[in-house]
């Protein structure tokens, strides 16, 4: 891609960088700050407009205009189109890969998927039309998503899924594909292939029917019917794309079935995908019970040592291996022990209208209210752009993610929720309203903070946005924005600036794997910041007096600390391996004598304009002047006692914080 169609594909920064007549580009209300869609591009090079003479009139065209039609010209003569802004995120992963779920219900209770004590299932009244999913389903595509797939709870219980899965597949896509547990597949599966499916993924994770039964709390009759469509799929997919096994493995439940699973690839030419147990809401998920993947290829090449690795496709979510000589291969999905998240390009639909983008992330976005409250489909790409645009990096590690609370897995692709996790972002429509993204601003230009989720409000509420914004004068119901957990109550306090110490807090330093991490942070904005910290050093009375009457022959202890305190902060990020240097614009290092106890308070301060707080810088001046104090006093004091050494405030960032006084 040359230069130019890179810096097409972020029109914000297009607009940044040209210089028109010396002086930035403005946008007027007769040039709108547009990002232009994946379809328009592609029409944009053969778009005129003929005079009611048949001649086209000869408008002038703006420089700006020019400069965007040479570069639709040059793509369209590489064969190549700047992909969707709309599904690219902050990171530069496109997401072309849309999975859909048509229904909640499933026929199988798995106990690595849904709650022992069910799910509340949400009323078909809230569930997504087969209309509302076609224009769904068109809106990405259109703007570049050619991979599909329908997902549940069990897709097959939905009565018009063959025609859903028609007008998906009218779009030319280049794949449709679906996961099921296979109950209902070899009824099914003919109207299916008819319909347009090209790909079939099947749950089975167990190859006996006892354990079966112990999985999915079903009978085993069960297990024979999933049999019979994964060997009739078998047959009448052969010639179209191999059927995929997705096997959950879990220790001392189906750990000794791998190389069982491993032996149907011998005969057989279907892709075996063992994943690792993850943790979702209700499946009371356990360490324990966990399998490596690095586990699980030990314990295959016990019996197939020749087992091989291939290379893995584009943005993978499985790692492929093949026993040579097997028509079929093996697979591994590692989203706990090994993540894929910086080729990721999924995005999820549940089936009651939210978007979803990551597995693992509980902050979702409602398309079906605002389709219903007449959404054109320039405010749903806008919804769409902004969930897109707040991607996060990579999800959470293991054990942070086992404490998150997120939906079942049944309802990954579906609702599950308490009236508390509910935030709606409603209005009035009394006048004419702008939104850009999630935005709503009234007639003043004032933002209506009040109106936006608890998630939006501590995200993404200080950005700065141009004040242009896109026309949106049908949109006046409720927005549903969910974030699913125990209670809104810890992000409220967040919002608010207070500290929650609480048991699920995570530590940003450390990665999936649980290996040391340097957090990125690049997408922060620059702010004042401010860390005030103490210690206290307790001398003998005659070390006290010493240094009351400067009479150590070392010097002036105070005032070495305190030159000491100020050099220590300058070092911070060469002392502390994974704090980032910072440009100090403030240190100030004070020494209080306790003469009721022959103590030294130190007090630090530390402050710098920078997009990460500055508390270590505190912490280390006060830490590097109390050590000074204890090297230059120790000759006399072998019982010096340095104590407490603690923040007492910082403000700056994300939150506040104030040590509270009886602490």
């Amino acid at each position: 891609m040359s230069s130019n169609l890179k810096l097409w594909s972020n029109p914000l920064r297009l607009c940044r960088n040209l210089k028109l007549n010396g002086s930035r580009v403005a946008t007027s209300n007769n040039n709108v700050n547009h990002r232009l869609t994946h379809s328009e591009l592609k029409r944009a090079p053969n778009t005129s407009v003929p005079s009611e003479a048949g001649v086209a009139p000869q408008v002038q065209k703006s420089r700006l205009e020019k400069l965007r039609q040479r570069l639709i010209t040059e793509a369209d003569a590489d064969g190549i189109l700047p992909f969707s802004t709309f599904l690219t995120d902050k990171f530069g992963r496109k997401h072309n890969y849309l999975r859909i779920s048509v229904s909640e219900r499933c026929n199988l209770r798995c106990t690595y998927c849904m709650p022992e004590e069910g799910v509340p299932l949400t009323p078909n009244a809230k569930l997504l039309s087969a209309e509302e999913i076609t224009r769904v389903a068109r809106i990405f595509v259109k703007e570049g998503v050619n991979k599909v797939r329908i997902t549940g709870g069990e897709p097959l219980l939905r009565k018009d899924l063959p025609t859903i899965i028609n007008n998906i597949s009218n779009m030319n896509v280049d794949s449709i594909g679906i996961t099921t547990n296979g109950i209902l597949l070899s009824r099914l599966l003919p109207d299916l292939l008819k319909a347009g499916v090209t790909h079939i993924n099947i749950s089975l994770d167990s190859l006996s029917p006892p354990k079966f039964e112990k999985i999915s709390r079903r009978p085993p009759s069960a297990w024979y019917k999933v049999w019979k469509g994964l060997e009739l799929a078998g047959d009448l997919m052969r010639d179209i794309n191999p059927v995929k096994v997705n096997c959950v493995v879990m220790k001392g439940t189906n750990e000794d079935e791998i190389c069982d699973f491993v032996q149907l690839t011998k005969d057989r030419n279907i892709d075996v995908r063992f994943i690792e147990y993850m943790p979702f809401s209700g499946n009371k998920w356990d360490l324990a019970k966990m399998i490596s993947y690095q586990d699980m290829v030990t314990r295959i090449r016990e019996k197939y040592p020749e087992l091989q690795k291939l290379e893995d496709s584009v943005n993978h979510t499985s790692k492929a291996y093949k026993v040579p000589g097997h028509m079929g291969q093996v697979g591994f999905i590692t989203s706990m022990s090994d993540h894929f998240c910086g080729g990721c390009n999924r995005l999820r639909i549940t089936a009651d209208g939210n978007l979803k983008v990551c597995l693992f992330g509980n902050a979702e976005v409602s398309l079906r209210d605002a389709i219903r409250s007449g959404a054109t489909e320039e405010d749903l790409l806008s919804l769409i752009g902004q969930a897109v645009s707040r991607k996060h990096a990579k999800h959470a590690g293991m054990m942070n993610l086992a404490k998150m609370e997120n939906r079942p897995m049944i309802l990954i692709d579906t609702k599950y929720t308490t009236s508390t996790d509910q935030k709606f972002i409603s209005c009035e429509i009394q006048q004419k309203l702008k939104i850009h993204d999630l935005f709503l601003r009234n007639k003043t230009g004032n933002l209506m903070k009040n109106a936006l989720p608890i998630w939006s409000q501590h995200t993404i509420f200080n950005r700065n946005f141009p004040a242009d914004y896109l026309p949106m004068n049908k949109l006046g119901a409720e927005f549903q924005a969910r974030s699913y957990g125990k209670s809104t109550k810890c992000s409220q306090k967040m919002n608010n600036g207070q500290r929650e110490d609480h048991e699920n807090s995570t530590l940003s330093h450390v990665d999936s794997k649980g290996k040391i991490l340097m957090v990125d942070v690049s997408d922060k904005k620059p702010s004042v910041r401010v860390a005030i910290a103490e210690a206290f050093v307790k001398l003998s009375p005659a070390a006290y007096q010493a240094v009351v009457d400067n009479t150590l022959k070392k010097g002036d202890v105070l005032t070495v600390a305190q030159v000491a305190g100020i050099l220590g902060a300058k070092q911070t990020s060469n002392l502390i391996p994974l704090c980032h240097p910072l440009p100090l614009s403030k240190v100030d290092v004070s020494l209080h004598l306790d003469n009721s106890n022959q103590s030294i308070r130190i007090e630090t301060l530390a402050k710098t304009t920078a997009v990460t707080g500055v508390e270590m810088e505190a912490l280390t001046a006060a830490a590097t002047a109390a050590l000074t104090i204890y090297d230059m006093c120790k000759a006399v004091d072998h019982s010096i006692i340095i104590s407490n050494l603690r923040l007492v405030k910082k403000t700056g960032g994300k939150s506040d914080y104030v040590v509270q006084p009886n602490n």
